[in-house]
């Protein structure tokens, strides 16, 4: 693993050095925001991307996302969304674009690996209701997407992992080495509850120490409501001092599972599937056995990828949201 990882390492090394000297990133004529990270999975991408997108239609802005669209069968570039709904199905599109083509509204969302490519494709079909004097384009999963020049790079950190501990990939989860957080324009530690201080402040250090300039904010996953297989919200407070059986299929299904301790759920039964997992009949008639009749609660992810199988009418997802001081917006937006 560790001569793989060495590999790994070399040919990021390579890819660096051909876009500062040959290749040259390709930029566009609107301000462009990536929100990504150093390692695989579980930070918090697709929360960030969505609050990002919220928060400047608040501020009068035309957000617009990018995305690679990840396991969706869908080449593109192409519509997930115009801005009122998805336009395909979980499989074509992946289950986090489409997660995000279903929650946000007025958002346009475009698939394509080539993000360059994506863009221009935007910008040539765009919707006639955005004005592109307020257009802003967001990269979801962006950091190491180098085809395409940005005006911000956020970087986004678990703040629960030891960042001085991680190896790069297949040895460990880095998909760069942590000099990479150099390029960062911002820097945002997540998923704060239940991680010790000594924790978060050895992970500051660290990031000090490749980045010192750029700013370190922290964030959290607040859970706002449980969804069914129909859409309809319910309290949140209903997980309190109940029995439930949950599951899911992230990268860090343990902060899903504190998560619902944190609520007051008593978590009777937890089964981890693979990130990205697709869900069979098979996997659902367990999941239900499993349960024996008790509420069962599982990520917004996960549910995407329950659609168009048969559906349960004791099955919730635990929707949440990306909480992050007033600050980081208006340095983004180059605000207050």
């Amino acid at each position: 693993m560790a001569l793989m990882g060495s590999l790994y390492g070399l040919l990021l090394s390579g890819r660096g050095l051909l876009y500062s000297t040959i290749r040259r990133p390709r930029g566009l004529p609107v301000r462009v925001i990536s929100v990504g990270n150093l390692t695989l999975g579980g930070t918090g991408k697709t929360p960030a991307t969505m609050a990002i997108a919220r928060e400047a239609k608040k501020r009068g802005l035309w957000p617009c996302i990018l995305t690679r669209g990840y396991r969706g069968r869908a080449k593109g570039p192409c519509f997930v969304t115009m801005g009122d709904r998805p336009l395909m199905g979980p499989a074509e599109a992946g289950d986090e674009a489409y997660m995000m083509a279903g929650l946000l509204r007025g958002v346009p969302i475009v698939k394509g690996a080539d993000r360059y490519r994506a863009g221009r494709f935007l910008l040539e079909h765009l919707p006639e209701y955005i004005d592109p004097s307020k257009m802003l384009l967001i990269l979801d999963d962006g950091f190491q997407h180098w085809g395409l020049k940005r005006d911000v790079d956020i970087v986004l950190v678990d703040s629960s992992c030891h960042l001085d501990e991680q190896r790069l990939f297949p040895e460990g989860r880095l998909r760069e080495p942590l000099r990479a957080l150099e390029r960062a324009d911002i820097i945002v530690l997540t998923k704060l509850e239940g991680t010790e201080p000594r924790v978060i402040a050895e992970n500051v250090e660290v990031i000090k120490r490749y980045n010192p300039s750029s700013p370190v904010y922290t964030a959290y996953f607040v859970p706002v409501c449980l969804v069914d297989a129909e859409g309809d919200t319910g309290d949140v407070g209903r997980l309190g001092h109940r029995r439930v059986y949950a599951f899911a299929g992230i990268a860090n299904a343990s902060h899903f599972r504190s998560m619902l301790l944190s609520l007051g759920a008593d978590v009777v039964g937890f089964r981890r599937f693979r990130d990205h997992h697709k869900y069979t009949e098979a996997d659902l008639k367990e999941i239900e056995e499993e349960a024996g009749g008790l509420d069962i609660i599982t990520t917004e992810k996960d549910m995407v990828r329950l659609k168009g199988l048969r559906r349960l009418d004791n099955l919730f997802a635990l929707r949440i949201e990306f909480t992050v001081e007033r600050d980081f917006y208006n340095l983004i937006f180059q605000e207050g």
